[in-house]
């Protein structure tokens, strides 16, 4: 659960980093987070946390009770942070996990927290995207005979589409069409084959279609 103090403690962090925000909601998308990460069996150990603490304190040249006295009189206390750091190692992790087959070699969440811990404590400042993957499947015994029309019916879909929340139901009624949601995913661990697409697509939009050997993407 999410408590008063935990939001207060947030509300502060946000004005030490000197950052808009809403503390509600950063705490609510940590605690979504965190539950992901447990759900995949990862789990940051109190020493990681620790040493992840201490190279804090070390490349910002303070001793650790000079950044637990920075911590105590910011109102963030260093416990606070201490379960942010966890939360981001545990995050990346888990996007590590889980795009690395695909990704062709992903940051190492040692990577992403060290440069998390290089901005001063700050979150990554990478674009976070929210993506699904609409595949319309073609058979290798039938590609060559139905590949044209697969990508006529993609294309068809791509011109009405207008976000994911949408996606699923223009699916319906069309044959062998597979929708996945991929999830939220930080620029850096985004396919590097679909990577500029994506990058250059507005929010709600779609890339356009590319033949896979799934089929039509």
């Amino acid at each position: 659960p999410i408590t008063t103090g935990d939001i207060q403690h947030r509300a502060a962090f946000l004005r030490l980093q000197r950052k808009k925000g809403n503390a509600a909601e950063e705490m609510i998308e940590q605690t979504l987070r965190v539950a992901e990460a447990k759900r995949l069996g990862i789990r940051i150990s109190d020493a990681q946390v620790e040493a992840a603490y201490q190279r804090f304190a070390t490349n910002n040249k303070m001793q650790l009770k000079q950044l637990d006295g920075v911590m105590a009189q910011s109102g963030v206390g260093k416990e606070h942070f201490k379960e942010f750091i966890r939360s981001q190692m545990a995050w990346n992790q888990a996007l590590t996990a889980r795009h690395r087959s695909e990704s062709g070699g992903a940051l190492s969440e040692q990577d992403v927290v060290r440069r998390m811990l290089d901005n001063g404590g700050n979150k990554p400042t990478a674009m976070e995207y929210m993506l699904q993957q609409v595949i319309f499947v073609v058979p290798a015994a039938e590609r060559s005979a139905t590949l044209s029309k697969r990508k006529r019916e993609a294309d068809a879909m791509r011109a009405r589409f207008n976000g994911c929340n949408t996606s699923r139901q223009f699916a319906k009624g069309l044959i062998d069409v597979t929708v996945r949601d991929l999830g939220r995913i930080l620029a850096p661990q985004l396919p590097p084959d679909w990577a500029d697409q994506i990058k250059a697509t507005k929010v709600g939009g779609a890339t356009a279609t590319r033949e896979t050997d799934r089929g039509v993407e």
